[in-house]
């Protein structure tokens, strides 16, 4: 097999009316988290585990309707809870695997700023990925989906 590493990047900005630290609880609350993120109605939980702080891990692993299963298993560096009108901040890495194939490797930093008495949220994530998989701007728009069931569960 030819091994190799291709390199990418993006930033995710959102307007929340939300406060940073209900924001914050949506990523640190394991029942909060659980209501936005994974695959929706095409997705079934598979395994989970949840251990939020730093230098905790998280584990999500789900079948697709194809069958495939994908994994996510993370590790929380840097957590900064907003109190008052802070800031908050949440940096991670995690490797993402697809059935028993690992595609990436990567960094995330999540920014909670307090923003005319909602939150600016700004996610930026470094990725690389592995040995031929070619991930065609899928990373980003699986992350704006889950931005979005987000933002739903905190109307």
């Amino acid at each position: 097999m030819s091994r190799s590493v291709v390199h990418a990047s993006f930033t995710i900005t959102r307007h929340w009316k939300a406060s940073p630290s209900r924001v914050f609880q949506a990523f640190a609350d394991q029942e909060k988290k659980d209501a936005w993120f994974g695959g929706g109605s095409d997705w079934t939980p598979v395994g989970r585990s949840f251990d939020f702080r730093e230098g905790g891990k998280e584990h999500a692993a789900g079948r697709w309707k194809t069958g495939m299963v994908s994994r996510f298993d993370c590790i929380y560096l840097d957590i900064v809870e907003p109190a008052g009108n802070s800031e908050g901040r949440i940096i991670y890495n995690y490797v993402m695997h697809l059935d028993d194939r690992k595609i990436s490797v990567s960094q995330a930093a999540i920014e909670l700023k307090p923003d005319n008495g909602g939150t600016k949220f700004i996610l930026t994530e470094y990725g690389d990925y592995l040995d031929g998989y070619d991930d065609a701007g899928s990373r980003e728009h699986g992350t704006n989906f889950l931005m979005d069931r987000l933002e739903k569960s905190l109307a």
